[in-house]
């Protein structure tokens, strides 16, 4: 019989589908429970998250489900048994192999990257050492992945930026951010929902309305969502705020599923 070598990799991959992630669980008050996945942000562990998440909506009922970089909060209306729960959801994830696919969009999100509206872009011109021009064609070069919505309703945390663009957040914080502001803040780049402070460096500007309180479902997107922004100039912007105001725009949005990159 002839014998197969596995090496290193072949041994932690196999073990990787066999045992997944190592999970934590710890109570999060007496109503909520948060499960903790390893400390890194990927795709690897955020299609995890979005999978393990599907599986407990579909076995247990009553838990609000809260995505997030590593990690997932069940929160329900009244005091849980963290035991109980915690020994269900060990089993739910280690039994369970097959889930049905992730539903996800991509969507398509214009920004206008005149000077009126990216207020840091000179600033960022410079201590980059690079072109604005440059720094459009690299900003919405990417695919974007939504790892986390927060601290405002609709504010999007995207992973995907080019090393490029990094740059840490402004030393002194502004007290009034545009709505629709885009901004780069460390290794992540995202869009003010509404006006607020802020102190992430802004090159734009977007007149969509990415959460809208008015509507049936306020936040259209989702952890684990695709964002693909392109450039448009002054005059467009202006039309596109007018389209949005008279609710007649409708953002270019396409379904992908749990392998689409």
């Amino acid at each position: 019989m002839q014998r197969i070598s596995l090496n290193t990799f072949t041994i932690n991959f196999i073990s990787r589908l066999l045992d997944k992630f190592k999970l934590e669980y710890r109570p999060y008050g007496d109503k909520a429970l948060l499960i903790e996945w390893p400390r890194t942000v990927n795709e690897e562990v955020l299609n995890d998250i979005l999978k393990f998440k599907n599986l407990i909506g579909k076995h247990l009922k009553g838990f609000e489900l809260i995505p997030s970089y590593n990690s997932l909060a069940l929160i329900a209306r009244k005091p849980i048994d963290h035991k109980k729960l915690k020994a269900e959801l060990k089993t739910l994830y280690k039994d369970n192999r097959v889930v049905n696919l992730v539903q996800r969009k991509l969507w398509h999100i214009p920004v206008c990257y005149d000077n009126s509206f990216g207020i840091d872009m000179e600033a960022f011109s410079l201590a980059k050492k690079m072109s604005v021009e440059r720094i459009i064609e690299l900003h919405t070069e990417p695919l974007y992945t939504i790892y986390c919505i927060g601290f405002l309703p609709g504010f999007m945390y995207l992973g995907g930026l080019n090393e490029a663009l990094y740059q840490p957040r402004r030393t002194e914080p502004r007290l009034k951010i545009p709505q629709g502001s885009v901004g780069i803040g460390g290794k992540q780049t995202g869009v003010y929902p509404q006006e607020s402070p802020g102190g992430w460096n802004i090159i734009g500007n977007s007149p969509v309305k990415v959460f809208n309180p008015e509507n049936e479902d306020p936040c259209g997107v989702s952890v684990g969502d695709k964002i693909k922004f392109y450039p448009i100039d002054k005059a467009t912007h202006e039309l596109i705020t007018i389209q949005v105001d008279a609710k007649i725009f409708h953002l270019e949005t396409y379904e992908l599923d749990d392998t689409s990159k």
